[in-house]
């Protein structure tokens, strides 16, 4: 089967979910209204096109000028000054639409496209060749015309348009894909999310995938459940069984953590989750890397924790084994996050790897109802990779009321999930510890006494300590 010729976008996220870029030659639709980001995405595309050798036609329907047009792209890190007039050429339209008509446009990107020997033609201001037009038809004449010219030449054409376009326009009949760039509010908050709605010649991960716009351009985050809908490697347990760190642990589960499982600590604040977490990364061998992901704690915070409770973590991170990353509560792209610890699993190979917590990493995909979905492709890719992980999750407990658990489906995608806790005594309570499940090995059933000190935790002796097949 041949393969069709591509062309990168330059837009961080894009070719993944087009599975490889645009169809050389082809003709795109991008929509949204105004400021939903089409002119920073055809410029983003534009000179990435350039700076690959490209050739581009950068023509406008609208009545902006372009010198406003370069003040504005000139604050962003892709634009660059010496391509215009070069490999890029501005293009104003307007005059000869206001005067001259459809036709005269069409002759004259016609013949620029050949002047310039332009690989990559955008076309800005689609809307205004609409409100021209007579009929539907001339509309759809104007694209077919414009598109067999290009098409012909070599040269991929984006049409954006501010306007909204129903599934009966012409204009999506005639072109090869059609993206949708929206931006929707939800409480205070607002979300930008990119749609792709047709793509000829290649499949595409489907849905919308949220987008920010920052001062390098834009960059597009797939929604990792649909991106890895299938993990990248075949999955399995490894075949040796990792210390967990945590002394008295790998008696209670019969050798320690299967390597490339996944544990979830679940437990109320200040029953020593973060404080499992560290000794888990404090148990690497010398030739692991590890990294913290965290929502809660900095890393300053958690490496004074660490030297308090004499843990020995300032070692690994000076040889550059032992990494933490945070990400405060605050405004995030959950994608965003998971697609960097991926990125950061393969290039560093990491061993062993922390999320604390994964209540806070995934409550923006519970408000859009694809937590689970979300959290399976996460731990299944992080497994793929050759990674155990350990994440956290924290009860919230209430007055002669249950804890507030993390839901059952959630549960079953990890193969150990402990219970931290306390034991209530008169004036004090004391850390326990429960094994709720080990998948494909022995564990101990028994509710555990735990402590919190120099060593960070550990369990005590008592309990039966008799591993029992689940």
């Amino acid at each position: 089967m041949k393969a069709l010729e591509r062309l990168e976008s330059g837009i961080d996220g894009l070719d993944a979910i087009t599975h490889g870029g645009f169809v050389a030659g082809a003709a795109y639709l991008i929509q949204g209204r105004p400021g939903s980001g089409k002119t920073i995405f055809a410029n983003q595309v534009a000179f990435h096109h350039t700076a690959q050798g490209g050739k581009v036609i950068f023509a406008s329907l609208l009545s902006e000028p372009h010198d406003r047009l370069f003040q504005y792209l000139s604050t962003l890190s892709f634009f660059n000054s010496a391509e215009i007039g070069a490999g890029m050429l501005y293009v104003s339209a307007f005059d000869t639409l206001e005067n001259e008509g459809l036709d005269e446009v069409l002759k004259l990107l016609r013949r620029e496209i050949i002047r310039h020997k332009a690989t990559l033609l955008v076309l800005d201001g689609l809307m205004n060749v609409r409100s021209r037009s007579d009929t539907p038809l001339n509309t759809k004449k104007f694209v077919a015309e414009l598109q067999v010219h290009a098409s012909f030449a070599g040269c991929t054409t984006l049409l954006l348009t501010s306007a909204e376009i129903d599934h009966g326009s012409p204009e999506l009949t005639m072109v090869d894909g059609v993206f949708s760039l929206k931006e929707e509010r939800v409480g205070m908050r607002s979300y930008r999310r990119l749609g792709v709605h047709k793509y000829r010649g290649s499949d595409y991960v489907s849905g919308e995938h949220e987008y920010e716009i920052t001062s390098n351009g834009i960059a597009i985050y797939p929604r990792i459940e649909a991106l890895l809908s299938q993990p990248t490697a075949p999955l399995s347990l490894g075949e040796r069984m990792l210390p967990t760190g945590i002394g008295g642990l790998d008696e209670a589960l019969g050798g320690g953590f299967i390597e490339r499982s996944a544990t979830l600590v679940i437990g109320p604040s200040g029953a020593g989750k973060t404080t499992f977490a560290l000794n888990f990364l404090a148990g690497a061998a010398p030739d692991e890397h590890g990294a913290f992901f965290g929502f809660v704690e900095s890393p300053e915070q958690l490496l004074r924790k660490s030297g308090q409770l004499e843990l020995g973590l300032e070692k690994p991170v000076e040889q550059g084994r032992l990494d933490f990353h945070w990400q405060p509560t605050t405004q995030f792209i959950p994608d965003r996050m998971a697609l960097d610890m991926l990125a950061r699993i393969r290039h560093k190979q990491l061993s062993r790897i922390v999320i604390d917590t994964l209540a806070a990493l995934t409550r923006p995909s519970l408000q859009q109802g694809r937590q689970l979905e979300f959290v399976s492709a996460l731990v299944n890719e992080a497994r793929a990779l050759g990674t155990t992980m350990v994440a956290t999750w924290e009860l919230n407990f209430f007055a002669a009321n249950a804890p507030v658990a993390p839901p059952a489906e959630l549960c079953s995608l990890f193969d150990n999930v402990i219970l931290a806790g306390f034991t209530e005594g008169p004036g004090t309570s004391e850390p326990t510890l429960r094994i709720i499940k080990r998948r494909n090995g022995p564990y101990e059933r028994t509710t555990l006494s735990a402590q919190i000190g120099l060593g960070g935790y550990s369990l005590t002796s008592n309990g039966t300590h008799t591993p029992q097949d689940r």
